[in-house]
């Protein structure tokens, strides 16, 4: 009798603990973007570096600047860094900026995205 009240209040216990315990919960992968500049010309090149990091590993990582879109695989690094280099087109001056995005996806199918900008001078 004295082992199952025992037992019954250990299990209540570690039952309670459970519940008050803080659980991992399952996010996107966080972004860290370098640009090697923040005004380009025309022609010009734009090096884009991405910083992934995710617990459940990163699946992949993909950088967009204007249309041109590079991606890589990180085979499920729980931290990537790559750098993309991209070509700024001739004749790209009739705009005043080049959008940049940058997206991650985790093993969980966790996508996250940053977007920014960098100014076209003549």
């Amino acid at each position: 009798m004295r082992l199952r009240v025992a037992l019954i209040a250990g299990v209540g216990a570690a039952s309670i603990w459970a519940c008050l315990s803080e659980t991992p919960r399952p996010s996107p992968p966080s972004l860290v973007v370098a640009l090697s500049k923040t005004q380009v010309r025309s022609p010009d090149t734009l090096r884009v570096t991405v910083t992934a990091r995710d617990p459940d590993g990163i699946d992949s990582v993909w950088v967009t600047v204007d249309s041109l879109r590079k991606g890589d695989d990180a085979f499920l690094r729980e931290t990537m860094v790559d750098t993309f280099a991209f070509t700024i087109r001739s004749g790209a001056n009739e705009q005043r900026q080049l959008s940049v995005r940058v997206e991650a996806r985790d093993l969980a199918g966790f996508r996250s995205s940053l977007d920014t900008s960098v100014r076209l001078v003549p």
